[in-house]
């Protein structure tokens, strides 16, 4: 009679505290950027559940130390667990592995440590490659314009590997004159027996470095393999650019990472779109393999099959993301499929084997280029099913309700810019794109249960695209013709305010007049410094431009003209403006950002929701809008969607059958990035980057793991 007393008087202990331990679960790595070779964003483990995620508490913290006072670095990096250690990077690109049950620093690697410079314009890193044969164990890593391999127990450069642990990305291009092009990798490779499959990240502009696809010895550091992803002479697809394209066409880059089937051997690549992204008179034709998903052997690089997204890109619809690997149910049988998600908010589903679309695609004719010389391509293909996750049209009942001031500003630009469904061409009084240039789908990619349930997040934001002709003749004024320049050059990177930050943690030129005068700025422009290029194609008229614009020198004189191949283009790109009201909000109906469920067994979308808020409106009492977001979800077996990814820097869980949210944290600084969720000692961890940087929100340098309370 006492022992059972007993028992309900424990029972009723544990219930009014309101939290139950938990069975110990087995240790889980998340080994694999994004979760697995498949980039599902899954995880079995269900020791944190439906029931008791909202008991979840910060188990540790982790910083890095050289987050940015200026707020231009980030963190973008999901981190791989392997064997209890956690392995990451900071925001100036430096490596570390952690205890990952505690967060305690194991080493740490400083790629630049002997380079005399801190990380500015070097990209972010969004993860870590992990090889081992049983004894060795190492990590593949990129900073700037380079390639290391680590043994992953001390941080240290493998001096087997390349040149003392580290390999050149430049090597294997196969073109001349690209030693000095732009060429990193933020997003990393994928690895197949003893290759790493890496893809790269290069200009959208003039003078862009080609988008091979390389498979580098992971022993050895020696290229293996290549695919040209502009093809060359004899190559399938040479016919749809001009015959000399191979050698003078850059990007169709495979900058968003891979997915591989080992079974089969092989690897799906998501391409971008062809330099320069918004211009394509000197590129008439489709533009194979531009903004296609290629399957090819692993072993060799050999081709498969491939499937484009966009034919003839003009909109910079790279493929943000690396295609899912899923199974889904098609008339009763199951059928092993590749889902990619877009920047248009498409849903591709494709037979693995085949490449063949398993619901219906249209070829749907689309506008023609009002610009000289630009052949737009007369359709573009878009899938009958799923329907796209985000809003198609920016019509007039679209615009902002916000304020009356607001709403007439927005209906002035709507009213003067080429408008309506996807795919019309830039123009040179300015053409609103929506979803934008950043989507839509976005590289945080998409989660994908074992049941053919897709979760993405979507940003419903419009840009303005607008493309300005450009002249260099002799009566243009040196500050004038400058200005032209830096805004195809230099803009992307430095921004139209010159204050820098973005991806590239470019530093800010603002007051430079201040720190530099004419001939350093064009000496640094003239060779480059770190991760920015050399612009050595420049004219000594041009680089007079391009000084008097950045110091401000607007009275500055002309010297008699050069020849010069600064802009081979009738036009140059205005700039990557978005579409808001003048007090900073989308100039659009709300939601901004949403999460989706979707079915791919019937190609139909489960639920929607807005998703995030603006702190400030939301204190004012305005419904939840919404934000821009970047970052993906990871779908767990106990039922929860976590994700940050929100402008709010609040990290959330939700319930994935209803998308009702459970859980909610602030954090540091947002978390723009897609958490890792793994098992060490029985416990179960999620852990997020908390780099922020982007949206206008502060930098941050720390790492955060929730874990249910112990005991």
């Amino acid at each position: 009679m006492g022992k059972h007393f007993l028992f309900a008087a424990i029972a009723v202990v544990i219930a009014a505290c309101g939290k139950q331990a938990e069975t110990p679960v087995k240790d889980t790595d998340w080994a694999h950027y994004l979760g697995g070779l498949d980039v599902n964003h899954y995880s079995a483990l269900r020791q944190i559940k439906l029931q008791n995620v909202g008991d979840l508490e910060v188990a540790w913290t982790y910083s890095a130390g050289d987050g940015d006072s200026l707020n231009r670095t980030q963190i973008q990096c999901n981190p791989l667990i392997i064997k209890g250690r956690l392995y990451g990077s900071t925001p100036r690109l430096k490596f570390f592995a952690l205890n990952a049950a505690t967060g305690e620093e194991l080493w740490k690697f400083d790629p630049f440590a002997d380079q005399g410079f801190a990380q500015f314009g070097m990209g972010v890193n969004r993860g870590l490659a992990y090889w081992t044969d049983g004894q060795e164990e190492r990590l593949l890593v990129t900073a700037g314009s380079k390639l290391y391999c680590l043994d992953a127990n001390s941080g240290k450069p493998v001096p087997s590997f390349g040149e003392n642990g580290m390999v050149d990305l430049h090597i294997g291009l196969d073109r001349p004159n690209t030693d000095s092009l732009f060429i990193v990798s933020n997003t990393p490779g994928i690895v197949y027996k003893d290759k790493l499959i890496l893809g790269s990240r290069v200009s959208e502009s003039t003078f862009a470095a080609p988008g091979h696809v390389r498979a580098f010895n992971v022993k050895t550091g020696k290229v293996e393999w290549v695919f040209h992803t502009i093809p060359q002479p004899g190559e399938f697809g040479h016919e749809t650019w001009p015959p000399d394209a191979w050698q003078r066409a850059g990007g169709a880059n495979a900058w968003a990472g891979m997915s591989l089937d080992e079974k089969r051997g092989l690897v799906f690549v998501p391409t971008g779109s062809a330099a320069f992204d918004f211009y394509g008179g000197d590129r008439p034709g489709e533009n194979l393999f531009a903004n296609c998903i290629l399957a090819l052997d692993a072993n060799t690089g050999q081709r498969k099959w491939h499937f484009q997204t966009v034919r003839h890109d003009l909109w910079d619809k790279d493929l943000p993301s690396p295609p899912n690997l899923v199974t889904v149910n098609v008339e009763g049988k199951p059928v092993d499929a590749v889902a990619q998600i877009t920047k248009s908010s498409y849903v591709f589903l494709l037979d693995r084997e085949t490449g063949k679309p398993i619901y219906e695609v249209k070829e749907t004719p689309v506008p023609p280029s009002k610009l000289k010389g630009e052949q737009a391509w007369p359709t573009q293909p878009i899938p009958v099913k799923p329907p796209p996750f985000a809003r198609q049209e920016l019509r007039e009942e679209d615009l902002t309700q916000r304020t009356p001031e607001a709403h007439a500003f927005a209906k002035n630009l709507w009213e003067k810019s080429q408008k309506g469904r996807q795919f019309i061409p830039g123009s040179e009084e300015g053409t609103l794109l929506f979803p934008g240039y950043d989507g839509g789908g976005e590289w945080g990619g998409a989660a994908v249960d074992p049941d053919g349930m897709m979760y993405v997040n979507a940003n419903e934001m419009a840009w303005m695209l607008k493309l300005v002709p450009y002249s260099a003749t002799a009566s243009q004024k040196p500050y004038d013709m400058g200005k032209g320049i830096y805004s195809t050059q230099c803009r992307s990177c430095h921004g139209a305010d010159f204050k820098g930050g973005g991806v590239f943690s470019a530093p800010d030129l603002n007051g430079l007049a201040k720190r530099s005068d004419e001939a350093a700025v064009k000496a640094l422009v003239q060779k480059g410094k770190g991760a920015m290029p050399s612009f050595a194609q420049l004219s000594s008229t041009e680089l007079d431009a391009v000084a008097a614009y950045v110091l401000g020198n607007k009275d500055a004189v002309a010297r008699q003209p050069e020849g010069g191949t600064a802009w081979p283009y009738p036009y140059f790109h205005d700039g990557y403006v978005k579409f808001k009201d003048p007090d900073g909000y989308p100039a659009i109906t709300p939601p901004w950002g949403t999460l989706n469920a979707i079915n791919l067994n019937t190609g139909e979308i489960a639920w929607k929701m807005p998703f995030g808020e603006y702190p400030d409106l939301a204190a004012k009492g305005s419904p939840l809008t919404g934000s821009e977001n970047y970052g993906g979800p990871v779908s767990t077996a106990g039922g929860l969607l976590f994700i940050a990814a929100t402008l709010d820097e609040k990290f959330r869980a939700f319930d994935k059958k209803t998308g009702k949210q459970l859980f909610e944290y602030k954090l540091p600084a947002a978390g723009y990035a897609t958490p890792a969720t793994y098992a060490v000692n029985g416990r179960q961890y999620v852990v997020i980057a908390c780099g922020g940087g982007k949206l206008g929100t502060r930098s941050g340098d720390k790492y955060v793991a929730f874990a249910l309370p112990e005991d």
